[in-house]
């Protein structure tokens, strides 16, 4: 099955990227909206994961990968939420701000756009490729 490609939002003053490369690993938690749960639920262990700062910056600035796919949220015991476990994958270059990402057209559909209520969201592969060219940043291989 082909990769997957996703995009989580933190708030960076909660857990910002550079948390993430210095912790190598987290339990993505705290997520309390059906539809952001389901989307925690299809994750797949390599799926590569967008990372943006979110309320301040408003900016995609890394790349997480899947470590785990999803299991009870321990937080919460008995109740239906879900956690995923990710780690860091590679910086962006240069920060892809929300702003520039409504105004390319190659982001039309982009459902951190349409969907900016929702704290995880499915990516689409050529959607992906643009924040990454736009951040000036080209995947390790």
């Amino acid at each position: 099955m082909a990769r997957q490609h996703w995009l989580i939002k933190s708030e960076p003053d909660a857990y910002a990227f550079d948390k993430l490369v210095r912790e190598r690993r987290t339990t993505w938690d705290g997520v309390r909206n059906f539809e952001a749960r389901n989307n925690l639920r299809a994750m797949k262990e390599g799926d590569l994961v967008l990372y943006y700062h979110s309320n301040v910056g408003k900016e995609v600035v890394g790349v997480a990968i899947v470590l785990r796919e999803a299991y009870p949220d321990p937080s919460v015991p008995g109740e239906d939420w879900s956690v995923v476990d990710v780690g860091p994958a590679f910086a962006l270059t240069k920060a892809v701000t929300l702003e520039t990402m409504k105004k390319d057209p190659a982001l039309k559909g982009l459902q951190l756009i349409s969907r900016g209520r929702l704290s995880v969201v499915p990516v689409s592969p050529a959607h992906f490729d643009r924040i990454l060219a736009l951040g000036e940043t080209k995947p390790p291989r």
